[in-house]
């Protein structure tokens, strides 16, 4: 009697419910499981990128506002360019637009802050399409997961009515390890799923919020230079 109950135990531990489990539903799980490992992997390296992006942004913008002048921070941000701070890719497309611009001679003002916003909106459209990488991905994982997991499951269960259907008597022993293989399908989809949800909706929100303040800082910039360009010609 122990020795069924302890062979019952093994034939429902989790190991041999995935290696008794039929080639189809093995085939999903590992795809779930190789989908789950990539989205953890990308959610730490997106959150280590969107740390050094906030740490980037918030040391440029202290160096910008404690009224260094502007073409000495164009300078030392271009002898020590910061790869992760995206504000100051926006503030070197910027000045170095200005600046070139300015040396034309007969440009008008007005033409002048038209380039600068043009290559202002070009760098910050660079920025984002950096704060959104990966973001996709993790999108079709959460949303595609759960439904691969739930085919898994379903051809599973059929298997099971499929094996039920050649045996003379069904009793739940029969009937149980095939359900439970094929609803460990489902969990692993889940298990994948879950996380990257919550890292693309979090991740999206953070970079919301960059994206938002590069085009302040763009603007209270823009600001700057107009007043800049206009006190010159005066």
């Amino acid at each position: 009697m122990e020795a069924n109950v302890a062979n019952n135990v093994d034939h429902m531990s989790m190991w041999s419910l995935i290696s008794n489990a039929s080639v189809v539903v093995q085939l999903v799980m590992l795809i779930l499981v190789g989908a789950s490992i990539v989205s953890w992997v990308m959610i730490f390296q997106r959150g280590n990128s969107l740390r050094a992006a906030k740490r980037g942004l918030d040391s440029f913008e202290e160096r910008f506002w404690s009224g260094i002048d502007l073409s000495k921070l164009y300078r030392q941000a271009g002898t020590d360019p910061d790869p992760d701070s995206g504000v100051e890719q926006v503030f070197r497309a910027g000045f170095k637009e200005f600046s070139r611009l300015r040396q034309q001679p007969g440009v008008d003002p007005d033409a002048v802050m038209d380039g600068v916003a043009r290559s202002m909106r070009v760098a910050i459209s660079r920025e984002e399409e950096k704060l959104e990488q990966g973001l996709p991905f993790l999108a079709t994982v959460g949303s595609t997961s759960p439904y691969i997991g739930l085919f898994g499951t379903v051809w599973g269960i059929m298997n099971s009515f499929r094996g039920l259907s050649q045996v003379q008597q069904a009793t739940l022993a029969t009937v149980a390890p095939g359900i439970a293989e094929a609803l460990i399908a489902t969990a692993i989809g889940l298990f994948a799923a879950i996380p990257a949800v919550i890292a693309y909706n979090r991740f999206s929100a953070r970079g919301e919020t960059l994206i938002g303040r590069y085009y302040t800082f763009a603007d209270e910039f823009q600001a700057i230079l107009h007043r800049k360009v206009h006190t010159r010609d005066e």
